[in-house]
């Protein structure tokens, strides 16, 4: 397992760097902080269509091998935080599959009903990581160290998160009513 997840990690962070760098290489001052948007059909940035595929094709990969590490993690985290003290997830067949399928489904309806990733991201950020990776476990720490580790990145989560939320709410309050000025004149 191990090894799967360092060589998942490798590929992702070099397809991740590539993406960036290249996209820096081709759009220059005009790169925007997300480097796909810069590869838009409709953009007309004079990019070649072969390019603009590759771009998008990689970042598919990107997400297909980052995915099963995240999930790996929500699924067992989820399963501790429902059946504390129950034999491991791995040696029960029966709740593996059923939380496998339970959580599947919520992330597929969420897909379906989330019209743009972007959305979810611009939103959720990081703090849906930090949480499925440090607040569930923290619970199962043994040292009082780890525990005011695990509490501070909480609160730095929960605090870096809201200001992210506030300036997109924010900005997409502002975005409105700028529009709706425009369309008024």
């Amino acid at each position: 397992m191990k090894a799967a997840v360092r060589i998942s990690l490798v590929l992702c962070a070099a397809i991740y760097a590539a993406v960036g760098f290249f996209g820096f290489l081709l759009f220059g001052d005009a790169t925007m902080a997300d480097v796909l948007a810069n590869f838009d059909r409709s953009s007309g940035a004079g990019v070649p269509q072969a390019l603009n595929d590759a771009a998008r094709l990689s970042y598919a990969l990107h997400l297909v091998l980052v995915f099963p590490l995240l999930f790996f993690s929500l699924r067992v985290n989820v399963d501790e935080l429902l059946f504390p003290g129950r034999r491991p997830l791995a040696t029960d067949t029966r709740r593996f599959v059923s939380l496998t399928a339970v959580l599947m489904a919520v992330l597929y309806a969420l897909a379906i009903a989330i019209p743009s990733i972007w959305t979810l991201f611009e939103y959720s950020g990081s703090t849906f990581a930090v949480n499925h990776l440090v607040d569930i476990p923290w619970r199962h720490c043994s040292q009082r160290k780890d525990k005011v580790l695990a509490a501070t990145m909480i609160i730095l989560a929960v605090v870096t998160s809201s200001i992210a939320i506030a300036s997109n709410i924010m900005s997409s309050i502002s975005d409105k009513v700028r529009g709706g000025h425009e369309a008024s004149r």
